[in-house]
């Protein structure tokens, strides 16, 4: 859909090829030719199939599960571009792991997501383009520039039909609460928090919601889905006070542990999210109510604009 230069190369590391596949679609391009392997003995080798020598390169490679495996499967395929030329290299984090280990929060604890960018950093990345970080500062753990995307355009569009004087934008808890009001203002809609206290490490209580939403579409939307503890619980507290209809949205779907259990459970209308994590086989079998938008357009569109040096924040003036 972009007119990009010959210069231009898109790899894929194995974490999310149909991803990869998407985004090069939109730039009208194919995918760089690469081959990656895992030895016998546990080791990794990257080999590239195709000059990268003066280009500018993006690899993608969201550092989903399994995590250790993926992020070192990134650091190689850098190291390789790096070794191999490139001109520019452009790691593609579609989502970023470690993005919660972002502070100390108790004493004898690392802060693994500055490791995690140092790594990148030291790799020989010369930029990350990255999606609705878990926690927005982690853009200065780098020491390069950071272009940190918003999945906001997709989720919008796809919720455009539903009346805004009748739907409520719900924040889960009060760490929340600025992503919940940045879609309210979007879509014209209410904003309600539900006051919630942790009385335990896995345990928590809601108080009461600061809001209405007896007769309303609730609309829950988060930057990742996890054990969906917080987001399940959530979901009942609101259709007990007479929410008409209850939908879960996230940007990456990390779907771990309980978490297909606790969703199945709960009283969602709808459960959406973006591909930015690859799906597992029957995710849609345990969740029939699910819907996986595709981010690969406002990918693509961010990696044209890096490509040809134009603005990327202002993909997100109107969104």
């Amino acid at each position: 859909m972009r007119n990009v230069t010959d210069d231009l190369r898109v790899f894929s590391g194995r974490a999310n090829p149909a991803l990869t596949e998407e985004i090069c679609q939109y730039l009208e391009i194919r995918p760089g030719r690469v081959h990656a392997e895992t030895f016998p003995d546990g080791e990794l080798f990257v080999k590239l199939h195709e000059d990268v020598r003066g280009r500018d390169v993006f690899v993608v490679q969201p550092t989903c599960r399994p995590v250790n495996d993926n992020l070192l499967e990134l650091l190689v395929f850098i190291d390789c571009l790096r070794r191999a030329s490139a001109k520019r290299i452009t790691a593609v984090l579609p989502y970023f792991g470690y993005a919660r280990q972002d502070r100390k929060d108790e004493g004898r604890v690392p802060i693994t997501a500055k490791l995690v960018s140092n790594l990148i950093t030291e790799s020989g990345a010369d930029r990350v383009l990255t999606m609705d970080l878990h926690a927005a500062q982690i853009q200065g753990f780098f020491d390069i520039p950071v272009d940190h995307l918003e999945g906001s355009p997709a989720f919008t569009r796809h919720f455009s039909a539903l009346e805004p004087k009748n739907t409520v934008l719900v924040s889960p808890d009060v760490g929340n609460v600025k992503r919940a009001r940045t879609y309210a203002e979007r879509m014209g809609c209410e904003l309600a928090i539900i006051d919630k206290r942790r009385i335990s490490g896995s345990a928590a209580v809601v108080n009461h919601i600061i809001g209405n939403v007896e007769g309303k579409d609730v609309l829950m939307i988060d930057d990742m889905i996890a054990t969906a503890g917080t987001l399940c619980e959530a979901a009942k507290v609101v259709k007990e006070r007479g929410a008409k209809t209850v939908r879960g949205a996230a940007t990456h779907p990390v779907f771990a542990g309980p978490a297909f259990e606790r969703l199945a459970g709960a009283p969602f209308t709808e459960i959406v999210v973006a591909n930015t994590i690859p799906m597992c086989s029957d995710a849609r079998k345990q969740l029939p109510n699910l819907t996986v938008l595709s981010v690969a357009d406002i990918l693509g569109e961010a990696i044209a604009r890096i490509h040809t040096h134009q603005s990327v924040s202002s993909l997100f003036v109107k969104a």
